[in-house]
């Protein structure tokens, strides 16, 4: 059976350059790049190149990158430190964020700091009006994600780390849906801190980074070592480094033609969807999202019926954000719209990759008409 998969918020598949490259320097490049001899030099080579190319697909310098262990060490790193720089007990931060933000948050309330949660519109969109009262009231650290994994929608983070600079406030960004599908650039959107994984962008799992501005004094992550200009000790993944470095180079290479295609054959299996199958309903922005993310509700299903069904018909989608898929709760991001737990727990996520095809959208639409229809106790009109 021809799998078709349509879950690449969850994870990607490492292109095949990739996988190369970090063959490559597991059997040539093998060195510590902290070692002064030959072997070690060659490996602190690739480590530099590497460095360069993450930095170069968010316009930052490659001194302010920081390797981690992927996207949710970084955001750990960014709220618990970053907060520690201003001074204060109040951090900022909204109602859609990814666990990695809201569950540290949650932990470091536990430690005396206060959270504000902004909430968000019925199409997942902030609202900065809403942000600067709570900025006047001063905080430690505004972190407010650039697109959430469930629905796509973009945050105006940039306009939102207008108004924190203006108060002093830093600003972190969880850019790890973002990163790789749209432009992002950390001068234009004025952050100070912003994390981004590589098995989001067809790299290999288990390395991400931190953007730390220059000028910005953190204290070290981890303690025992130089490495990373001695934030996060420990020796680095030097394979895992060197893969995350070609999937941004590929990023910014076709970042045009992937956001091209994935938002045309996004699109077409949206109207198919909302035109063809009846008590149907998007969720999130219809606009103001990353190009290859659709979040639907299908009225009177429970959603994990229709995802298995579509499993087994070779067809791989999402209920949501795979770090909650042991969860049987209904989505907190979709609850958070103003939906009810019903209409949450209706809710597949579908979200595409440059791989997917025309024919593979249409199999799609047909496997969900039929399954809906087999699925519902009736049709609705």
């Amino acid at each position: 059976m021809q799998r078709i998969y349509l879950d690449h918020n969850a994870t990607t598949r490492p292109h095949p350059a990739v996988v190369e490259a970090m063959r490559g320097c597991l059997e040539d490049t093998w060195g510590n790049p902290s070692s002064q001899h030959g072997p070690g030099q060659d490996a602190k080579r690739a480590l530099d190149l590497a460095r360069s190319r993450v930095a170069a697909l968010i316009g930052a310098e490659p001194e302010e990158i920081i390797f981690t262990s992927g996207g949710t060490e970084a955001d750990n790193h960014a709220l618990r430190l970053g907060a520690t720089v201003q001074g204060g007990r109040r951090i900022l931060t909204s109602v859609l964020e990814h666990a990695a933000v809201r569950d540290t948050c949650s932990a470091l309330t536990a430690q005396g700091f206060e959270t504000v949660v902004l909430p968000v519109g019925s199409e997942g969109l902030l609202d900065p009006a809403l942000l600067e009262g709570a900025l006047k009231e001063g905080a430690a650290l505004l972190s407010i994600m650039r697109a959430n994994n469930d629905l796509g929608t973009l945050q105006p983070v940039k306009a939102m780390a207008a108004m924190a600079r203006f108060h002093g406030i830093p600003v972190h960004t969880d850019a790890v849906q973002a990163v790789g599908k749209i432009a992002v650039e950390v001068r234009d959107l004025g952050v100070d801190l912003l994390s981004l994984s590589a098995h989001k962008l067809y790299g290999p799992k288990g390395v991400g980074a931190l953007f730390v501005r220059r000028g910005l004094h953190l204290g070290p992550f981890l303690t025992g070592g130089p490495q990373e200009r001695r934030l996060r000790a420990g020796t680095e993944n030097l394979p895992g480094i060197v893969g995350f470095g070609v999937a941004c180079e590929l990023a910014q290479s076709r970042l045009a033609a992937r956001s091209l295609q994935t938002r045309h054959l996004r699109d077409r299996l949206e109207r198919g969807i909302l035109e063809g199958i009846p008590g149907t309903r998007l969720n999130g922005h219809p606009e103001m999202r990353v190009p290859n993310t659709l979040n639907i509700s299908f009225e009177g299903l429970v959603a994990e019926d229709l995802l298995l069904n579509l499993d087994l018909a070779g067809i791989a989608v999402s209920l949501g954000a795979a770090c909650q898929s042991e969860s049987r709760k209904p989505s907190p991001v979709l609850l958070a719209l103003g939906r009810s737990e019903a209409e949450a727990s209706s809710s597949l996520r579908f979200s595409l990759g440059e791989a997917n095809t025309e024919d593979e959208i249409t199999r799609t639409l047909e496997v969900l008409k039929t399954s809906v229809a087999r699925l519902r106790p009736r049709r609705l009109p």
